[in-house]
């Protein structure tokens, strides 16, 4: 792992760490499965994925099988440099998550 990253996930609380490695380990999931994979509640997952995506270290895209659920994955840092620069970081994770499919 960057050390970037790193230096990010260290004011985090330990859940938001556990599902950062979890999914940088195992790929991209959805809510009930990290909780799954974790062994935390699907609550304390929910709040997890909140503190790492407004750290800019998850994003969140479509589940291609069902819109109406998400799927997270580890952000890459040069997307994450690159859409922070021109301001459309949002649009671009999301579009990067469903193409992969």
């Amino acid at each position: 792992m960057d050390d970037e990253p790193r230096e990010r996930l260290e004011p985090l609380p330990p859940s938001a760490k556990l599902v950062y490695y979890v999914l940088d380990a195992e790929g991209r999931f959805d809510q009930t499965g990290l909780a799954d994979e974790t062994r935390l509640s699907t609550r304390t997952v929910r709040f997890a994925i909140e503190k790492l995506v407004d750290a800019d270290l998850v994003e969140e895209g479509l589940c291609p099988t069902d819109a109406r659920r998400s799927v997270y994955r580890t952000a890459d840092p040069s997307e994450s440099a690159a859409g922070s620069e021109s301001g459309s970081e949002t649009g671009t994770a999301r579009s990067a998550v469903v193409a992969e499919d």
